[in-house]
């Protein structure tokens, strides 16, 4: 039995795991690539920790790194491990172990808010950097969510007392709107059509995604969501709004919206966090509270971060 077939039947007998750590995810969003899954057991052969990657390979370099629109990722434990920094030592030292074997140039991923696999890596010699999502936990009193508020996303959300949300709009369409909304501000799209049909897809199966948009009288869409859950939180993963309606409160209702749909799954809001500080400023105004969460690094072959400077360089030429 592989690595990753033990992995799904272990995933299968676990009460909660990320959704960003589940087989079908990492199929979806690797698909056409390579990933596997590290394993850690116990004297007597149990799994008691995992680490999911993606491998990737450019020249002669090998590199793990996140895939596309996955926040989460790095090392998962059983719970009889979770809180115990041992415990959580001990797994973390056999994954380590395996990963210098791999003769790797480069690792990089961010693990789960609260992990004490943090520190433990970084007791390994891992580079931690610090990073921020922003989540709202308490959805029981949606009166109180919108009292905490900032003034403007009030305002905005009486400019949007005309317009309605739907959950009808279909996944091409949905790439068609991000494109055009990107290209308004003249960005282009960070993903392909055929990887959000194929993530689409399999997160639809699975009964853990929906494309939530906001409309006006006239049935034009104004913002659209592409949202995603588990059973403890629903993620904001990809919105977007047009430009042409900025001052509709599109966007404010969408988020709304969206912390509805959590609270009728009986789950909590995560925004999907965001270093950059107009996003965050942004997810901030909506009464959510910053949660910090963990990148860690390690560069294995110092000549790959040369190797990624002049890539930068010769990406910037291209702008």
């Amino acid at each position: 039995m592989t690595n990753k077939e033990r992995y799904s039947e272990w995933i299968e007998a676990q009460d909660y795991v990320p959704l960003f750590l589940m087989p079908w995810w990492l199929d979806a969003v690797c698909a056409g690539k390579e990933w596997d899954v590290l394993l850690a057991e116990d004297n007597e052969g149990k799994i008691v920790g995992a680490l999911p990657y993606l491998l990737r390979k450019r020249a002669w370099f090998k590199f793990i790194i996140m895939p596309q629109q996955t926040p989460i990722g790095g090392i998962w434990v059983t719970p009889e491990v979770t809180g115990d920094r041992w415990k959580t030592a001990e797994v973390c030292r056999q994954l380590k172990e395996q990963l210098d074997t791999m003769g790797l140039a480069y690792y990089y991923q961010q693990y789960m808010p609260g992990s004490l696999c943090v520190d433990a890596m970084k007791a390994y010699g891992f580079t931690i950097k610090e990073r921020t999502t922003y989540r709202v936990d308490d959805l029981s009193d949606l009166n109180k969510v919108v009292e905490s508020f900032s003034k403007n996303k009030k305002r905005q959300l009486q400019k949007a007392l005309s317009l309605h949300a739907e959950r009808t709009m279909d996944v091409e369409d949905f790439y068609r709107f991000h494109c055009h909304c990107l290209a308004t501000r003249k960005r282009r799209i960070s993903y392909s059509r055929e990887f959000l049909l194929v993530l689409e897809r399999k997160a639809k199966r699975a009964g853990q995604s929906e494309i939530l948009s906001i409309c006006d009288a006239d049935g034009n869409v104004l913002a659209a969501a592409f949202l995603v859950w588990d059973n403890h939180y629903m993620y904001y993963l990809i919105p977007t709004y047009d430009p042409t309606f900025g001052e509709s409160g599109a966007g404010a209702l969408l988020a709304l919206e969206a912390m509805k749909r959590a609270r009728e799954k009986h789950v909590m809001f995560d925004f999907e966090g965001s270093m950059n500080k107009g996003t965050a400023k942004h997810y901030q105004q909506f009464g959510s509270t910053a949660t910090k969460y963990y990148s860690v690094e390690k560069y294995y072959k110092p000549i790959f971060r040369l190797a990624v400077w002049f890539q930068k360089l010769r990406e910037w030429g291209m702008h």
